[in-house]
């Protein structure tokens, strides 16, 4: 392992091309110009099948709570079924498409990436649950999906409401459908809650940092700089609240990209090894292989027999 934040690889000199392959979207809400807002709540109603292709969206985070019905979801190359009652967990910049078939009934929690920082902050579950996307299962508890049903239905008004305090209002239902997922989720089992509040917060912004500038090949003393911590915190941090070292987080966020590359776009290897930083795309080649097992071409060619036929969808 390198003290370096990313691999040992020369920089390049000149301007980078940034070569877009997921789309990145500005969620829809109504009159979006018009009214200052940072929940939205939607009930889609439309009948028939709905598809959506893959595609991020880097402002927002969102809560689909599908009451009936069932699908497919196009998780970062990996198709994940999903069958209501349940909730679908979907982080800023999370890569996702959406297959539904015939009349799922689903409410749509859009929630602004700063406000959802808040309120993150107030419990460091909250920063657990939304650590990675997630299908939130609610089958086997019938009160489980009704609470989630009514609270989204309640925030939805609190949303629209113009009554006293109805800021206050929507923050508190906001903060009750978190924490009724955060239940429901399970961390006690899964070690979601490792981490002192202190050190998840540290890993939050190193994480921020990471988005920022992981084409750059920082050193790791630079992150930590940036951070006014040292790098010893920095490291502590990283191990009490992600169990990863600082150079691993890093070249986790590398390998997502590439992968969201190779699937979704249509770029050469060479042109996504450039694009993510790397001035020799054969070391790019052996850092893929090295962190993911296969080769780059060998992981486009496996993801993509694995994707659906694109067909036509009908309401």
């Amino acid at each position: 392992m390198t003290q370096g934040a990313s691999p040992k690889y020369p920089p390049r000199t000149g301007g980078r091309s940034q070569l877009t392959t997921v789309p990145k979207v500005r969620l829809y809400v109504e009159q979006p110009e018009e009214k200052q807002w940072f929940v939205h709540v939607g009930h889609v109603t439309e009948r028939g099948r709905w598809r959506t292709e893959p595609h991020a969206h880097p402002e927002y985070g969102q809560v689909i709570f599908v009451r009936s019905g069932r699908g497919v979801m196009n998780l970062e190359g990996r198709n994940v079924p999903f069958e209501g009652p349940c909730a679908l967990l979907l982080p800023t910049e999370c890569v996702h498409g959406l297959n539904y078939e015939y009349d799922a009934d689903r409410w749509v929690v859009t929630i602004e990436v700063s406000y959802l920082a808040q309120v993150n902050a107030r419990l460091h579950e909250f920063i657990a649950l939304w650590s990675t996307p997630r299908v939130i299962s609610l089958v086997d508890s019938e009160e489980a999906g009704l609470d989630v049903h009514t609270l989204i239905r309640s925030l939805g008004q609190e949303v629209e409401s113009d009554a006293t305090g109805h800021v206050v209002g929507t923050e508190a239902l906001l903060t009750m459908l978190l924490l009724k997922l955060v239940r429901e989720t399970n961390f006690d089992e899964t070690g979601g809650e490792s981490g002192t509040r202190h050190d998840i917060r540290v890993v939050e912004r190193f994480r921020k940092l990471i988005d920022e500038h992981f084409r750059e090949n920082l050193p790791l003393q630079e992150y930590a700089s940036r951070m006014a911590i040292s790098l010893v915190q920095l490291r502590a941090a990283c191990a009490s609240a992600s169990e990863q070292s600082p150079t691993k987080m890093i070249h986790a966020r590398i390998i997502t990209e590439a992968k969201r590359n190779l699937i979704f776009g249509d770029q050469s290897v060479e042109q996504i090894a450039f694009g993510l930083g790397f001035a020799d795309a054969a070391y790019f080649t052996r850092f893929f292989r090295r962190e993911v097992g296969q080769a780059p071409s060998q992981f486009r060619a496996a993801a993509r027999q694995q994707q659906p036929q694109k067909k036509s969808s009908s309401r």
